[in-house]
């Protein structure tokens, strides 16, 4: 069965006690508001620098890194796609199956969560 997917975030993963500093410096250097998400703490937005994409920071527990989300309409089937292309899952949390890619790169693959518009415009069908 088909499914559909895309890169939609790149996050800025962020020790805790950091992401104010670390907010303040990509929001100077970017020319953008740094925007807390609503119900979610841990995600600081800086809206409108890469078109199609999300770009945020990510409050965590441990140390800093990037990380990419693709997201889709069937977890379950680009989980496996991407494994398919290399990546090994190493946890899971909520619906967000976590991968480690070659070159060593975390990668979520999380449930779709961009409007029809954007997801129909940049989504690739897989069979």
């Amino acid at each position: 069965m088909a499914h559909r997917s895309r890169l939609s975030t790149i996050l800025i993963d962020v020790p805790k006690d950091e992401v104010d500093g670390a907010a303040a410096f990509w929001a100077g250097a970017l020319g953008v508001e740094a925007r807390q998400v609503p119900d979610e703490p841990q995600f600081t937005s800086l809206p409108g620098v890469l078109p199609g994409l999300t770009l945020a920071l990510q409050a965590i527990d441990g140390q800093a890194r990037y990380h990419l989300d693709f997201e889709t309409d069937d977890v379950e089937a680009e989980t496996a796609r991407l494994i398919g292309l290399g990546a090994e899952q190493i946890d899971q949390w909520l619906d967000c199956h976590i991968l480690r890619i070659p070159g060593g790169q975390l990668a979520c693959v999380i449930p779709r969560h961009s409007d029809d518009a954007t997801f129909d415009r940049l989504a690739t069908t897989w069979s």
